[in-house]
């Protein structure tokens, strides 16, 4: 079906001149489409825009009644001056709530309130991803049988296989610690439980986000289906403790029983406290740190962080050590000189970034306050299932390397190629363009976003569009499309000495192939925090009454000084966390009790 633009003016039409390019329009149904946010998105959001700021209200304690009585005594007060109460504090002395500018003034101006600071936003630590890439039931016992093909580059950086697999035949060693017995809990994005490589580590879940017990990664929709999250808190949980031998579905010719983690016998309890955006609250942090304190949680993760300082948080990090909790968190990914929170605080692990050659990551944020470093630049792991994309070019049965752009559409075709040329416009594709559908090639270059090229392309019938680059040696290249534009069409790249073998297909079937694999490669403090966490179950596994500050202790002091470091460094801490001298450490300066 080919399509035209009527020409006409007031008063009567005009002649066009036959040499007069007439713009096409655009297929029915590629019309521009906004991603609307899911009905529990549009909830949350709704309940932000009503002239309300969240805060924390801290309380001076009282010297008659319970912590409780008095907790429910503060929030009915709040309730009173029209503040709507999101959570109690019984053991800091706290409320949650969202209020008008009057009543925080108004509490301000209370004898019995202590202070009031925003309840302040956090984020996700992890940087965009460039590089291609059974329900919860009864826990299962975990594998102990992969291949030594699972132990990626970060896990043998930091020493896991060492530690448990000392001859490297992808078994575990009988009596060698793999995070056995050891709680970790991952104060997250929450996860994706059709993942085989976590189904056997997760024992317990709180969703701080939908207020139930199952801290999916995820938002349901009115018509029953789902959309999911970034996977964010999958990756890091896989990081921590994917199984050996569970793969998923793997990028062809990769490793086909996926990946182990850091401490793969671990149990993992997942405490969802971000969004599908990203995006937490420190009052769901702080409700999440409590709760992984009650459930005997021995270590925490926090893949997130603020800009900002909170006090109430930071006592409630505080009380948690106390009670023999050892949390690490990342620093951030600004590169800026300053550690994001709760990483800054002093009883916190801080952990930065650094390279497969141990050179610290310019994203990572720095400071007098940085414990550790770990693995933080393309990491691969466990994400959603089926959400990362891998790209597979074939024209009259020869193939081509190729990369997915990141939000490409996952599915298969074949169809006519067409070329687009520079895919400046709807008619740059030509007379051929159907809207019965086609593959689009189009050129890099012509200073347009790729998601424009994309667009004009989809909007002229293309069913699958191939991106050829136009700089010699950049391969298929690392393009992405925003997420503003949906849905996208299967869409790929590939590499200029590729793209001029191509052209010579034009006129002919090519089939374009995007299908999704189950993990992915990605870069940011967010990568680094798991690796030291999962070191730090090995460590307290192979002596389980090690306390958390000893635990702390035997990390730092066996740290891998970096680049000619001596002693405590703002980019590098103490050093690259190193699990089995770390183990060494401790049985040398703490040894069990006989």
């Amino acid at each position: 079906m080919k399509r035209w633009v009527l020409l006409g003016l007031v008063g009567g039409l005009v002649a066009c001149k036959k040499d007069k390019p007439v713009e096409p329009l655009a297929c029915p149904g590629t019309e521009v489409q906004r991603l609307l946010p899911t009905a529990q998105a549009q909830k949350r959001k709704q309940a932000l825009d009503d002239g309300t700021e969240p805060v924390l209200i801290t309380y001076r304690p009282r010297v008659s009644g319970s912590a409780m009585a008095n907790a429910e005594s503060f929030a009915a007060g709040v309730k009173r001056m029209g503040g709507r109460v999101k959570h109690s504090f019984p053991e800091l002395n706290a409320v949650a709530a969202r209020v008008t500018p009057e009543v925080r003034e108004a509490l301000a101006r209370d004898p019995d309130v202590a202070a009031v600071e925003p309840d302040r936003v956090v984020t996700a630590l992890e940087l965009p991803r460039l590089s291609p890439r059974a329900l919860l039931g009864v826990v299962g016992q975990p594998n102990r049988t992969g291949s030594a093909g699972e132990y990626t580059d970060g896990l043998k950086m930091v020493q896991a296989p060492a530690v448990w697999d000392v001859n490297g035949d992808g078994v575990l060693d009988e009596g060698r610690p793999s995070g056995t017995g050891i709680k970790v809990c991952v104060i997250d994005s929450g996860w994706d439980p059709r993942h085989p490589e976590l189904e056997a580590a997760v024992i317990a879940q709180k969703d701080f986000i939908d207020g139930d017990n199952e801290a999916y990664d995820q938002d349901k929709n009115d018509d029953g289906t789902v959309t999911w999250g970034g996977g964010h808190g999958t990756h890091t949980a896989g990081t921590i403790g994917a199984q050996l031998g569970a793969g998923g579905r793997v990028l062809p010719g990769g490793e086909s029983n996926g990946v182990a983690g850091v401490a793969p016998t671990v149990s993992l309890m997942i405490a969802r406290v971000l969004d599908t955006e990203g995006n937490g609250s420190t009052s769901d942090v702080i409700r999440a740190i409590n709760w992984c304190t009650a459930q005997d949680a021995d270590i925490a993760s926090l893949s997130l962080g603020s800009p900002n300082e909170s006090t109430l948080e930071k006592l409630a990090f505080e009380e948690a050590v106390q009670k023999g909790v050892l949390p690490i968190a990342a620093t951030g990914n600004s590169g800026a000189a300053k550690v994001s929170f709760p990483a800054a605080y002093d009883v916190v692990i801080a952990v930065g970034a650094v390279n497969f050659n141990g050179e610290w990551a310019n994203f990572s944020q720095y400071g007098a306050e940085v414990s550790l470093v770990a693995p933080g630049v393309n990491v691969l792991s466990s994400t959603i299932v089926g959400a990362s994309p891998f790209a597979a070019v074939d024209a009259a049965g020869k193939p081509f390397a190729s990369s997915p752009l990141e939000y490409s559409g996952i599915g298969k075709y074949s169809g006519k190629l067409i070329n687009c040329g520079l895919g400046d416009s709807i008619a740059s594709c030509g007379e051929e363009a159907t809207c019965e559908g086609f593959v689009a090639y189009v050129d890099r270059g012509g200073g347009l976003f790729f998601e424009e090229k994309a667009r004009h392309a989809m909007q002229a019938g293309a069913k699958a569009v191939i991106i050829g680059n136009n700089e010699a040696g950049d391969g298929a290249g690392t393009f992405t499309l925003t997420t503003n534009l949906y849905p996208w069409v299967p869409t790929t790249s590939v590499s200029l000495e590729d793209a001029g073998v191509i052209k010579g297909y034009f006129g002919q079937n090519v089939t374009v192939d995007v299908s999704g694999v189950d993990y992915v490669l990605q870069t940011g403090t967010s990568m680094a925090t798991p690796h030291v966490a999962g070191v730090a179950a090995l460590v307290w596994s192979s002596n389980p009454k090690l306390t958390n500050l000893q635990v702390r202790e035997a990390l730092e002091k066996s740290a891998k000084k970096l680049q000619g470091r001596v002693g405590l460094d703002p980019q590098y801490g103490w050093g690259l966390v190193q699990a089995a001298d770390a183990i060494s450490y401790a049985a040398t300066k703490f040894p069990p009790a006989p």
